[in-house]
């Protein structure tokens, strides 16, 4: 089989790459900045001391460790990239480790004559600062970072990223191949507490963190259908120098989501709350809350997309989204992430 070093293993989704490649029988090299984190991650992932896995250390802002984590790979997921559950005060604390870390992992792959490197993109690269739409968007979108309408800095970040690796692959790739995910928010199973800045939608109304639903509608898809999608873009003939979202099916609202979790889980979802919150309640909050105002752009703008082309061209058939959403509650609270009143 093949050798794949995954970036970012102790993330979300970089994690169930992991184990899903060990599973297929591949040799896995991941990257974590610090070593000292490989016992705690291989007893999280139940790994433990296979030789079918090694850890090396490496930072998307240096290129100290990069050669040594790419040696004799055939195939990079790059999963890394920062994703702050609130606004950074200065944009480029997200945008430079996202733009020159892509970079930097395609440069170390080219090198090392790696046949293929598949980036965990975005929806976030797609969808903004866009006027309010109907139509779909799809593969051939963009976010418009030149127009009026402001992009928060997470996705100016991916857009950026994604833009700067196509952009590398058509005059220095040497013929290395990409391939892009774009998924949208990320759900399902978490294996502890370092997870998805979007599972914390879930874990904040299962806690009651929040008082009630703001008017934000959101497409949703299971981190193993997105891993999955990483795997068929990595060794498909025809997913070399194309785009794929990810997403399970039509938007999904706050309240749909409560709605959903109050049904299905009983007394563990008591403290969800199922009250709409008004537009000018959280334009009122967002004056004080940075993590509120990142979101005001988005108030009652649904933008929808579809799997169409991943599953025409992969064959790739994702989990419905309330499998997704309850796969996440259900192991955050299996894990005692969520606490009890």
């Amino acid at each position: 089989m093949s050798k794949v070093l995954v970036t970012g293993g102790s993330g979300f989704i970089g994690s169930h790459c992991i184990l899903e490649l060990l599973k297929a029988g591949h040799q896995v090299h991941t990257t974590v900045r610090n070593l000292k984190r490989e016992p705690e991650l291989r007893a999280l992932l139940g790994v433990g001391d296979t030789n079918d896995l090694t850890f090396f250390a490496a930072d998307l802002e240096a290129d100290a460790g990069w050669s040594s984590a790419v040696a004799g790979c055939d195939y990079i997921l790059h999963v890394a990239s920062p994703f702050p559950a609130s606004v950074p005060k200065d944009e480029n604390e997200l945008i430079i480790p996202a733009r020159e870390g892509a970079l930097r992992v395609l440069r170390a792959a080219r090198d090392a004559g790696v046949k293929r490197v598949v980036l965990t993109s975005s929806f976030a690269a797609i969808g903004y600062g866009h006027p309010p739409q109907t139509a779909p968007f799809t593969e051939e979108s963009w976010t418009d970072l030149s127009g009026t309408i402001p992009v928060a800095p997470y996705q100016k970040s991916k857009t950026l990223a994604e833009r700067a690796a196509w952009d590398f692959i058509a005059s220095e790739g040497n013929g290395l191949e990409l391939s892009v995910v774009n998924p949208v928010g990320v759900f399902g199973p978490v294996f502890g507490p370092d997870y998805a800045t979007s599972i914390l939608i879930v874990e904040r109304l299962l806690k009651g963190n929040i008082p009630g639903c703001p008017n934000l509608a959101f497409g949703i898809v299971d981190v193993r259908d997105v891993v999955s999608l990483h795997l068929l873009a990595m060794t498909h003939p025809a997913a070399a120098g194309e785009r794929f979202l990810a997403v399970a099916g039509d938007n999904m609202s706050f309240l749909e989501i409560a709605k959903l979790l109050k049904t299905s889980l009983g007394t563990a979802a008591k403290r969800v709350p199922l009250r709409s919150i008004p537009d000018w309640v959280l334009r009122v909050f967002a004056l004080v809350d940075r993590q509120a105002r990142g979101v005001l752009p988005e108030l009652g703008n649904s933008k929808s997309c579809s799997h169409e082309k991943a599953s025409h061209v992969l064959g790739w058939s994702p989990r419905s989204k309330e499998e997704a959403i309850l796969a996440t509650a259900e192991s955050l609270i299996r894990l005692g992430l969520v606490g009890n009143k």
